[in-house]
């Protein structure tokens, strides 16, 4: 079996280019999103925020204050097994070193003392998630640095059979209440930094809905469709209703509140249905990459810095 090590060079560059760039599918939806934007003040907010895209590739400067929180997941099969200590040190250790040279803010904290090391390191930090599935053909690495603001207005919760409801009823009324607010939740508004992405995790226990839902809208390209028709349906749907709140761009109005709604899941147990909503803003900082035994290389979730 042929094994994958990373140059720790090629792995800091490639972070470094996502801390200074968001991903080319949530550029092409903010770029849509703009150019159909009927609301005078939503469309300035827009060609704002895709400016400060093209000025942080012109300076070589972070895309965004907030460094977020790193998770990365790596994937392979038989064919290609990754070393998976190389990439885990040298992920880690070009997270700890463009926050020392400016690109991430450091913002990891101890979860109760809050002390700060000032640099992202950090217990479980970045968290790492290892999939192994023996008939892929590659070794696939994608990393992610969600905005922790985004959090804020997540949520999770066990529907049963009977509060699903018929036609997905209740786990539709979920999401739409969460978004509103209705529900006595937080609520979007600006907390997500609209126009958001939506990961939904459905299925398995809480805890597997909650991996889901990071994975669903961190690791899918935001353009691409649900394999599963069910899920497709509802991707579609829950977007354009989203749409239809007109909360739009930094909660000012407009359009465009949501640019993807994106959907994983998993078999559960018979008597429950659980559900996580996880808020992504617009800042699709990641990268992806997947080395094939023969040594070819694709690119996943990267763009030429401007």
């Amino acid at each position: 079996m042929n094994t994958l090590k990373l140059p720790y060079e090629q792995v800091y560059e490639l972070l470094h280019k996502a801390c200074t760039s968001i991903s080319p599918d949530a550029l092409f939806l903010m770029q849509e999103a703009t150019n159909r934007e009927t609301n005078k003040e939503a469309k300035t907010f827009l060609e704002t925020m895709l400016r400060n895209v093209e000025l942080a590739g012109q300076k070589d400067k972070p895309l965004c204050q907030s460094p977020g929180f790193p998770s990365v997941w790596i994937r392979w099969g038989e064919a290609i097994a990754p070393d998976l200590t190389n990439l885990t040190d040298n992920i880690t250790k070009a997270v700890i070193e463009c926050t020392k040279e400016g690109y991430i803010r450091p913002s990891i904290v101890h979860p109760l003392t809050r002390f700060n090391p000032g640099d992202s390191s950090g217990e479980g930090v970045p968290n790492f998630e290892l999939r192994y599935n023996k008939n892929l053909p590659y070794c696939e690495i994608i990393a992610s640095a969600k905005g922790c603001g985004a959090e804020l207005p997540n949520v999770a919760k066990i529907l049963t059979p009977a509060t699903l409801g018929k036609n997905f009823k209740g786990f539709k009324q979920l999401v739409m209440d969460t978004v509103s607010g209705s529900n006595g939740n937080m609520g979007a508004r600006g907390y997500p930094c609209p126009p958001f992405s939506l990961g939904i995790g459905v299925g398995g226990q809480m805890d597997v809905a909650a991996k889901l839902s990071r994975e669903a809208i961190s690791t899918r390209n935001w353009l691409d469709h649900n394999p599963d028709p069910i899920f497709d349906e509802l991707e579609q749907e829950l977007l354009a209703d989203i749409n239809k709140l007109q909360n739009g761009p930094a909660g000012i109005g407009g359009d465009t509140t949501a640019i993807a709604v994106k959907i994983g899941w998993a078999a559960t147990h018979t008597a429950v249905c659980p559900v996580v909503i996880n808020f992504h803003c617009w800042t699709a900082r990641r990268f992806g990459i997947r080395v094939f035994p023969d040594g070819h290389v694709e690119k996943l979730f990267q763009v030429e810095q401007q």
